[in-house]
């Protein structure tokens, strides 16, 4: 299992991850890492302890906002994706309409065309 070190708040850190996660692995903890060093800045110096606790409550916190917006963003997908075959079924209605009114014009056109031959003089040829 490969290792990576990371930095979090001055500190290095040796974890171990699933091969071919080492760069995510690092990206995360840059992640947090920015997050303690942002609150350092705007708490001062707390403790590590407290600061990494807060750094992580914060992380979860933007996690459990981007849950909402998720759940949020599906629902709509979901009315879309409603109105969206209510829709499509209006336009097949549609389409049946137009077909039966396009059967039954060319009836009465046949039915003209029948009349004019019917009506037309014979000619000898």
């Amino acid at each position: 299992m490969p290792e990576v070190n990371v930095e979090i708040n001055g500190r290095k850190y040796r974890m171990a991850c699933e091969e071919g996660q080492q760069q995510h692995l690092i990206g995360l903890a840059e992640r947090l890492n920015n997050h303690v060093e942002s609150l350092k800045g705007a708490v001062g110096e707390i403790g590590d302890n407290r600061l990494t606790v807060m750094a992580g409550i914060a992380v979860v916190d933007e996690l459990a906002e981007a849950e909402k917006r998720i759940k949020a963003l599906e629902e709509e997908v979901l009315v879309l994706t409603r109105a969206g075959q209510e829709v499509a079924a209006e336009i097949e209605a549609l389409e049946g309409k137009f077909a039966a009114k396009l059967t039954d014009a060319a009836k009465a056109l046949e039915g003209v065309a029948g009349a004019l031959d019917e009506a037309a003089p014979v000619t000898p040829g």
